[in-house]
């Protein structure tokens, strides 16, 4: 059985919150900062693409093409954090993926708008 992290994402940055929602229950968005990305362009193993090849023949799962494009997603969403943390961001909001052919690879964007958000804190 393959170990669940090398299948699935998932944020392990404390410092810059990543969400697909355009709020933060319990916070309040101090400051909008702007539109954010991170962008990698993937380049199709051929050793990779044979199998799927034969694999695509029988039916079931490109093990080998999943794993690559979680790795590829999981780039994305760092470069995609990095940049929000430069320009001074706790918060990216509205984080969505976008996937495009990009010659003989695959173009994944993850993009959203930067923000400062604080807890809110008290009362009503």
């Amino acid at each position: 059985m393959a170990n669940i992290e090398e299948y699935g994402g998932g944020q392990h940055t404390p410092d810059v919150l990543v969400v697909t929602t355009n709020d933060v229950p319990g916070h309040r968005v101090e400051r909008v900062i702007g539109e954010v990305f991170g962008l990698t362009v993937r380049s199709r193993n051929i050793g990779t693409q044979l199998g799927a090849g034969l694999k695509s023949l029988a039916g079931g799962e490109l093990r080998g093409l999943t794993k690559t494009l979680v790795q590829s997603r999981n780039e994305a969403m760092d470069r995609l954090i990095e940049q929000a943390r430069s320009r001074g961001g706790n918060a990216v909001l509205a984080m969505r993926f976008d996937v495009s052919e990009a010659g003989n690879g695959a173009e994944i964007c993850a993009y959203g708008t930067a923000a400062v958000i604080t807890p809110v804190t008290g009362g009503s």
